[in-house]
């Protein structure tokens, strides 16, 4: 495994693994395939070392998605929670008493609401970049959203910062 290799019809190439009868082979220019051991067609360019011409460390493919990932807005803020519910529970009491309650840490229903935030804006984004959408079919997708930001105005109780609270339209 980590062999570089050419074939005539793929070009260069890197072994990912060694099968009984076959090697799965990484090509640049026809993906991953599977081609028999017999092959004639494969010639070995080198044999892995510690570590290969062109390669990444962890630290630097984690620093790259790291960037690629903020630019495009997939990183999530840091919200705090109020601090007089951390570490609480939500009881969630059905009312047939012969039915359990649900007890949910309030951290987890916490985060599931920045992440319905989140996932909210990153619409709106799209909305707003989207090439085939009129102005007018903007504005009323947009007048939804808000929409959907004022019923979720009733978890604001939940965050530290007022900064980061759910606004619906405002009168």
């Amino acid at each position: 495994m980590g062999t570089r290799v050419d074939h005539p019809r793929y070009g260069e190439g890197i072994i990912s693994k060694d099968k009984i009868t076959s090697y799965e082979i990484f090509f640049a220019r026809g993906g991953k395939i599977e081609i028999t051991k017999r092959s004639e067609d494969l010639e070995v360019m080198d044999a892995p070392v510690d570590k290969p011409k062109n390669s990444l460390t962890l630290a630097e493919i984690e620093r790259v998605l790291r960037f690629v990932l903020e630019e495009q807005s997939a990183l999530q803020e840091i919200v705090p929670l109020s601090d007089k519910w951390t570490g609480g529970n939500m009881i969630l009491q059905p009312a047939n008493q012969s039915l359990k309650p649900k007890e949910i840490p309030i951290e987890s229903f916490f985060h599931k609401i920045v992440m319905v935030r989140d996932r909210l804006r990153v619409l709106e984004q799209n909305i707003n970049s989207h090439a085939a959408l009129t102005d007018e079919e903007k504005v009323n997708m947009q007048q939804y959203i808000t929409r959907i930001y004022g019923s979720l105005t009733s978890f604001n109780i939940l965050f530290a910062d007022k900064e980061q609270y759910f606004v619906g339209a405002k009168s």
